[in-house]
């Protein structure tokens, strides 16, 4: 197949052919493309069929997979791509239907880039088109609304995914996705639960290689923080990043606050507040460790 150069907002992927077609040309850029997921098994021919009826829907697509692509064949290839470039753009007609292909293209470079699950993905893009439908994305980019909304359906499904991993994988800033993320949980777009800092720490533990025992100090030292009623309102991942920093030092097993700040995308200013913070509940002097 020859190369094809479109540009990234023009492309949009048939899942059900696995293919990334550009919508400019109709062109097919990729194919063959295979979901390694759970549910790629053997199936008989009457579970495909069963399948094929029940799979109809897919959420993190911009048509939710609803249509589908004419199956032109034949010698006249110029005639054949000519026709699937009309159907793509009967497709894509309205400005809303093309603001779900750009975001449902950021969705699946964020998922992928960071490799989270199904779930995630349909989560957040329901979240997205909750925003598109209260015109939330008016005035902020696609990118930055759908990056919130990753961030949100990661949170729901308990996974630690910090707002800098995702910040890593778009164009736009952690204060911008932070900010959007703000605007969907004051717009009631979604409803996260507040997440526990505990999935952070064993995260961050195994990041900076730190062992079972020091690992343990500081799911301890965040269940005390709990208890104190101080972790109220803060981001769990700076829970956990200022706990690792206490029960790394304290173990023998010091991990500066550079370091931490690295894996865990939390500043070095927000370890150092939320550090003091927790110090103070659990019984140990601040100078000892700084």
């Amino acid at each position: 197949m020859s190369e094809v150069i479109c540009s990234p907002d023009k492309v949009v992927f048939d899942e059900d052919r696995g293919e990334y077609i550009c919508t400019e040309t109709g062109e097919v850029i990729e194919d063959k493309v295979v979901d390694q997921g759970p549910e790629w098994r053997a199936y008989t021919e009457e579970e495909n069929r069963e399948r094929s009826r029940a799979s109809t829907i897919n959420i993190a697509v911009h048509d939710m997979g609803l249509s589908t692509f004419m199956d032109v064949k034949g010698k006249d290839r110029a005639k054949a791509m000519r026709l699937r470039k009309l159907q793509l753009r009967s497709r894509i007609g309205t400005s809303e239907q093309r603001n779900l292909v750009k975001a449902m293209t950021v969705l699946e470079r964020i998922a992928n880039q960071l490799g989270l699950p199904k779930s995630v993905k349909e989560e957040a893009s329901i979240i997205y088109r909750k925003a598109l439908d209260k015109k939330l994305i008016k005035g902020r980019s696609i990118e930055e609304v759908m990056a919130a909304s990753v961030y949100a359906a990661c949170r729901k499904d308990k996974i630690p995914i910090t707002i800098a991993e995702i910040v890593r994988t778009t164009s736009v800033n952690k204060k911008e996705i932070a900010k959007a993320y703000r605007l969907l949980l004051k717009e009631n777009v979604t409803d996260v639960p507040a997440s526990d800092p505990k999935y952070y720490v064993v995260k961050i533990a195994s990041l900076l290689g730190l062992s079972g025992k020091t690992m343990s100090a500081a799911l301890e030292i965040v269940d005390k923080a709990k208890n104190s009623g101080i972790t109220s309102g803060k981001d769990p991942a700076s829970i956990a990043a200022a706990s690792i920093y206490i029960a790394s030092s304290l173990n023998g097993e010091r991990r500066s606050q550079r370091e931490i700040s690295e894996v865990s995308g939390v500043t070095q200013v927000t370890i150092r507040n939320r550090y003091r913070e927790i110090a103070k509940e659990v019984g140990v002097e601040v100078e000892s460790i700084n």
